[in-house]
């Protein structure tokens, strides 16, 4: 049996159906539940995105069953050096196709758009625990060139701050717990005199 036949096609208005329900699938295997992937979905957001002119995605089938995306997204290296680049935002395969060629299918398609746009560069940020995924990019001339890290605005103001995060020991919490069984009441918020 030989390979199955790819198609790679650019994501226009016919093809938003197909996309969303693959996003929709990523989102899932990503942890969301399908009923919030679903609402996300169908907000109105995804086919707004998908409008921009910054944004480019490609769809893949195989044999004319959709089977992954990647969603690309025009922008500079660096906002300091005006170095064209495309970074890949999203990049999915459904599982029973992976491993049959729809990603690299997929990146062609990517490099092709990069090389039409004049970019230098093609990123892509894949999560540091997923070997497979740096595996495959770095086979394909992808290097590490940072580790993005993220935290809440008001994680990052506390810390600054010099404040700690308050931890109860264990003890101290089941201790609250018998004081307030005791009592007989839930605690209440303090009231404000006004």
């Amino acid at each position: 049996m030989g390979r199955p036949a790819i198609a790679v096609t650019r994501v226009e208005q016919p093809h938003h159906s197909a996309f969303i329900e693959l996003w929709i699938a990523h989102r899932i295997e990503g942890g969301t539940t399908p009923e919030a992937a679903q609402r996300l979905a169908l907000d109105g957001t995804l086919r707004a995105a998908l409008g921009r002119s910054d944004i480019c995605a490609f769809l893949a089938s195989v044999d004319g069953v959709p089977a992954g995306y990647v969603v690309l997204a025009d922008s500079t290296r660096s906002l300091l050096v005006d170095s064209p680049c495309v970074s890949i935002d999203m990049l999915f395969v459904l599982p029973d196709h992976r491993r049959t060629g729809v990603s690299r299918a997929l990146l062609a398609a990517s490099a092709r758009y990069a090389d039409r746009l004049g970019a230098e560069h093609i990123a892509s940020a894949v999560p540091a625990a997923d070997r497979d995924a740096n595996r495959f990019f770095a086979r394909l001339g992808f290097a590490p060139e940072t580790i993005r890290r993220i935290t809440t605005v008001t994680t990052l103001q506390r810390r600054l701050s010099g404040q700690r995060p308050q931890r109860y020991s264990l003890d101290h919490v089941l201790q609250r717990r018998r004081e307030v069984r005791a009592r007989g009441t839930r605690p209440q918020p303090p009231r404000i005199a006004g």
